[in-house]
């Protein structure tokens, strides 16, 4: 079966691995016909530098493990078998573990550049924001917030409606939007995984919120320590701007 198309991670577990040199190797060594594209976090960081490759029937194979040396063998058309992670393929050993999650914040993770809006639009992008303000009060978007069960993930596991109802109801007429994409526990990267590979969806959020809430200022808090993160925000933020 012909490849179509091969997807690199470059998030920061992908680069510090050396994902940049495998790609540079596909971008030289590839035909016109197949399509070469950078996608951020695939989800197996501990694999990198690891890439996704479909087939004509967009069916997806995960390689991980490789190097510029390995390239050749998907410029011949024949993948490394032993560096093959996960298939889609129907025979294949890791099939059953690509139906055993359900991706919701990490939907796009792995799936689109990070860095081109209308890969994030196709998806599915800023339609909740659209709708929010076109056809939703701010209330209404709060209930539906409170009614979705949606609580945030620290200890207390608090209420996300009940937090934007309580910013909602405070008194004053300027307010802000924080989104804290800081990781206090040693060894945590799911904020920085998430403003990597999907940081329109963090921007949307936030949109959605202040809307909600009345406020039009926002701030993320993003460490040095994550550059990756805050050149894609930034990024995001410009072309968001620049889209209206």
């Amino acid at each position: 079966m012909k490849i179509k198309q091969i997807k690199v991670g470059m998030a920061s577990c992908g680069l510090a691995a050396g994902a940049n040199a495998v790609y540079e190797a596909f971008k030289e060594a590839l035909p016109e016909t197949v399509e070469l594209k950078k996608t951020a976090c695939i989800g197996f960081c501990y694999a990198e530098p690891m890439v996704e490759v479909i087939n004509e029937k967009d069916e997806s194979r995960f390689y991980g493990y490789l190097s510029p040396r390995d390239v050749k063998d998907f410029v011949a058309n024949t993948p490394p078998e032993k560096k093959l992670l996960l298939s889609e393929y129907e025979d294949a050993p890791g099939n059953k573990k690509l139906t055993q999650q359900v991706r919701i914040a990490t939907r796009n993770s792995g799936v689109i550049d990070p860095d081109n809006l209308d890969e994030y639009v196709e998806r599915g992008g800023y339609k909740a924001l659209k709708k929010v303000c076109h056809e939703m009060t701010p209330q209404a978007v709060i209930d539906e917030v409170k009614n979705s069960g949606l609580r945030g993930r620290g200890g207390a596991g608090f209420s996300t409606g009940m937090k934007w109802q309580f910013a909602k109801d405070a008194p004053g007429d300027k307010k802000y939007i924080i989104c804290n994409a800081d990781e206090g526990d040693p060894g945590a990267f799911m904020d920085r995984n998430l403003l990597e590979s999907d940081p329109h969806a963090v921007l949307e959020g936030m949109a959605i919120c202040a809307f909600s809430v009345g406020a039009d200022e926002g701030y993320i808090y993003c460490r040095a320590e994550y550059p990756l993160a805050v050149r894609r925000l930034k990024k995001s933020i410009i072309d968001a701007e620049e889209r209206g």
